[in-house]
């Protein structure tokens, strides 16, 4: 079978890196072209150098459309603007497009549904199987407790990061939400200050840290009578969440047309 050619969106940042340093090191994926925004400093470069394995004669591009006919799948961990872009190009192209990332609006959801349409996309909020398996585990656990049970999201990442709270915490709070069999946006409670009076039973509350190098670390709380259940995942290396994108790109070579989760490419959508 021959090797699965990727793009690799937003090739000079760090996530990117990673995605160019797992597609070399794992069988069956090659690096077919790497693009960045107009104007990095990074156009023009080789992906593998600067990925820190070596030349692979791909060099980073500003417009992923030429790229495209030589392309199977598109990696994509950018910003909303692009991967709503990204997204329309692979509807075009019939292309998988893997979206790791997070911060979309209302209409960028709707604009990358539409793409859908006539392109595989795997879009979640996080890659990695470890937090796919926290947030299948948080959906059974909000269905077997009661409303007694709170339940609070906490989230920790580096100071880099610009979106908030993060997807993967959103991801969790959708879990938990499904597992009540409420929606998420008519109990969640984003932000707490001032004299704000006492937690309505029923709401999902979300803590939002920032600071350092942290990769991610994700915390659900049921906080009930006289006891508490903590669900904890960290992640220590976006190594994970690379892999989790490849792992998607493979699942989504051959399917139909639809958007699809990470649940799905795990077989966790009935856990």
């Amino acid at each position: 079978m021959a090797d699965i050619r990727l793009l690799i969106a937003g090739a000079g940042g760090r996530m990117g890196r990673a995605l160019v340093r797992a597609a070399t090191e794992m069988k069956g994926f090659a690096v077919a072209g790497a693009f960045e925004a107009a104007g990095a400093a990074v156009i023009g470069k080789d992906a593998g150098e600067l990925a820190g394995v070596g030349s692979l004669g791909v060099t980073i591009a500003d417009d992923p459309a030429p790229l495209v006919e030589n392309a199977d799948a598109i990696l994509d961990f950018t910003v909303p603007g692009a991967s709503v872009v990204l997204a329309a190009l692979a509807a075009k192209a019939k292309l998988v497009h893997v979206i790791g990332t997070t911060g979309f609006s209302a209409a960028d959801e709707q604009k990358v549904a539409a793409a859908a349409d006539r392109a595989v996309i795997v879009k979640s909020g996080n890659m990695s199987l470890g937090v796919n398996l926290l947030a299948a585990l948080t959906k059974r656990v909000a269905k077997t407790l009661g409303d007694e049970f709170d339940i609070e999201i906490l989230e920790m990442h580096h100071n880099r990061k610009i979106d908030a709270p993060s997807g993967t915490a959103l991801l969790l709070g959708r879990a938990a939400a499904e597992g009540r069999g409420v929606d998420l946006e008519s109990r969640k409670v984003a932000a707490r200050e001032g004299h704000i009076g006492a937690r309505k039973p029923g709401d999902i509350g979300f803590a939002t840290l920032r600071g350092g190098t942290v990769v991610g670390e994700h915390t659900v709380i049921f906080a009930g009578p006289a006891e508490r259940i903590e669900l904890v995942h960290k992640a220590e290396d976006r190594t994970i969440f690379a892999n989790g994108a490849l792992a998607a790109a493979r699942w989504g070579t051959g399917q139909k047309p639809g958007l699809y989760s990470m649940a799905d490419v795990l077989g966790l959508a009935d856990f």
